[in-house]
């Protein structure tokens, strides 16, 4: 009896040829390091953001500085909020280890970081400073892969 196979290609991705410049939102919400869960959650809540970034200058045990940046999300305010004598500070709940992608990386690429990572929002981090300049969060990724246009 003759077998005979039929190739046929993998589907596309969803995500396949789309940059995360066209998913991003450009921009920050931000917040100093030593701004109280209060004002985060006014923030987030004012804005309906699921994340904001902290930023500042942090003091070296033994001297110098430098520009640190951390995030603070939904659930690291819940975390923060719900300890009786926790974290009370954006510092204190702010993720350090920050993902970042640039504009012009792919969306397929970023949605596999938010995966491995294990974290909804990446930075966006401009090519010709390596400063944020905007962040791209699951639910971009989502409205993308669904066809919806951005609000606004």
């Amino acid at each position: 009896m003759a077998t005979t196979s039929s190739t046929q290609a993998a589907p596309a991705s969803l995500l396949a040829g789309i940059t995360v410049r066209e998913a991003m939102q450009l921009g920050l919400f931000h917040c100093p390091p030593d701004a109280d869960l209060r004002t985060l959650a006014h923030t987030m809540a004012e804005r309906s953001i699921h994340c904001v970034v902290v930023g500042g200058i942090r003091r070296g045990k033994h001297g110098g500085e430098r520009l640190t940046y951390g995030i603070v999300s939904d659930l690291d305010l819940m975390r923060g909020l719900s300890e009786p004598a926790g974290a009370r500070i954006a510092s204190d709940v702010a993720t350090t280890e920050l993902i970042a992608v640039m504009p012009d990386d792919t969306l397929e690429m970023a949605a596999r970081l938010m995966v491995e990572y294990g974290t909804a929002h990446l930075i966006v981090a401009s090519p010709q400073t390596g400063l944020p300049v905007g962040i791209v969060s699951t639910l971009d990724v989502a409205r993308v892969a669904a066809g919806v246009p951005r609000a606004g």
